[in-house]
């Protein structure tokens, strides 16, 4: 029998298949040309470009000096050299979220202590991280979430008394603000990869961002060899000139920063379209009972270019439908939807059991004071958020039209989960 929903035989609510509006990122011609001139002048491997790029990006992000990555990952690891991070060190950084936020301290011989998450934002919960401070933390890492500015002026107050450096990474927020401060701006230091699918995106790539010159400095020199002698003032630094300390090779491929030159100009006019349609997709469905919006109250924060959108899910107020079988329902009927986020870091065995780097024993605590591994139960928002969110479409641009049949997919589903509970039920007994 043909019932309401799509997945029950009904009709789709999105009947526009139009791919433009979520198609990312926008190559122009100029990008093209970009591009081809690095390969024709051989300059991939030079910094020259790249440089420029770097102190374009720091002015518009309003700090001092930027710092061209080949990753977001690198730009992290870069980042937390760059505010001291060594052995027996702690860093502090959220369970939710993606790998490379964190485990580049374990490189650097310090240990990664993961803290819960507040259930509304998704970022990191500024009380968890209080619990978890101790004389060893160094660090900690604030992930502004699925683009969601986490709580800065608790976690600023918190880092001040206790004398304990923040590293911003804002790999999902470019361009977002915090009660009208730019995200990245506002810790001791930002970092952020600008990978093909992110909402800054110039093919692969990180930059770190910051006031601190000696952040700056330390960062350089940790991986950015070639640097040296036109970077580094301080003398425990300059001394050891033309070796990367870490051993590595970060620098960012000039064919990215060329790229990143002329996506920087664009980015501003594409950032505030793709506001204008998730917050135009949010605002009609206000009133729909279990579904709620991840994104912010005040008036002067933003979800920058709300890289991989989520939404909140209350099963509770849908008579107990799983968030599954509704990200199911919701997919039927033409749009995207699918439950849950990034897992809890904590729980995963490289975290708990994995010897790395043949210390004989789990390298997440091979230099540890202390054993910091949680067991379950210890970070109860971060191992049941799976249940509690879902992805939802991501516009590029405002098309009103279209945007409605999307958001009615959600109303549609979540008004009549009824139907859905009986055929979930049914399919149960």
């Amino acid at each position: 029998m043909t019932g309401t929903l799509a997945i029950t035989g009904g009709p789709k609510a999105v009947t526009d298949e139009d791919d433009e509006p979520f198609s990312w990122p926008v190559i122009t011609e100029e990008d093209e040309k970009a591009a081809l001139e690095v390969l024709r002048q051989g300059t991939m491997s030079d910094t020259g470009i790249t440089k420029q790029f770097e102190a374009e990006y720091a002015d518009w992000q309003g700090t001092e000096y930027g710092l061209g990555y080949s990753s977001g990952t690198a730009s992290l690891s870069g980042a937390m050299y760059g505010v001291g991070v060594g052995v027996g060190d702690e860093v502090i950084g959220p369970s939710i979220t993606y790998w490379a936020a964190v485990l580049p301290c374990m490189e650097l011989g310090a240990t990664p202590v993961f803290a819960d998450v507040e259930p509304d934002t998704l970022c990191i919960d500024p009380e968890s991280v209080e619990e978890r401070i101790s004389e060893h933390t160094k660090a900690i890492v604030v992930v502004h979430n699925y683009g969601h500015p986490a709580d800065m002026d608790r976690i600023m107050e918190i880092a001040r008394e206790h004398d304990i450096a923040v590293i911003e990474d804002v790999s999902h927020a470019h361009g977002g603000l915090y009660k009208g401060e730019m995200l990245g701006s506002i810790g001791d230091v930002g970092a952020m990869s600008m990978m093909a699918r992110k909402s800054f995106a110039i093919g692969e790539g990180g930059m770190l961002v910051t006031d601190d010159r000696e952040i700056y400095e330390r960062a350089v020199a940790f991986s950015h060899y070639s640097r040296h002698s036109d970077t580094l003032e301080r003398e425990e630094l300059a001394e050891f000139s033309g070796l990367p300390f870490g051993g590595h090779k970060h620098r960012m491929h000039q064919i990215s920063a060329a790229v990143g030159r002329v996506q920087l100009k664009s980015y501003d006019e594409r950032m505030e379209e793709i506001q204008e349609a998730m917050n135009y997709f949010w605002d009609l469905l206000e009133d729909v009972p279990g579904i709620r919006a991840h994104r912010p109250g005040d008036e002067d924060s933003t979800m920058g270019g709300w890289y991989a959108p989520k939404g909140l899910y209350d099963a509770d107020a849908l008579d107990g439908l799983p968030v599954d079988r509704f990200a199911e329902a919701v997919k039927a009927e033409g749009t995207t939807c699918r439950k849950g986020c990034n897992f809890a870091l904590h729980t995963h065995p490289l975290l708990q059991e994995a010897d790395v780097y043949g210390h004989g024993k789990p390298t997440r605590i091979a230099n540890a004071h202390r054993d910091v591994r949680e067991e379950e139960g210890d970070l109860p928002v971060a191992e049941g958020i799976q249940e509690h969110c879902f992805a939802v479409p991501w516009f590029k641009q405002y098309r009103p039209e279209l945007i409605e049949q999307h958001a009615d997919a959600f109303r549609k589903v979540a008004e009549n989960y009824e139907e859905l509970l009986e055929t979930t039920t049914s399919a149960d007994d």
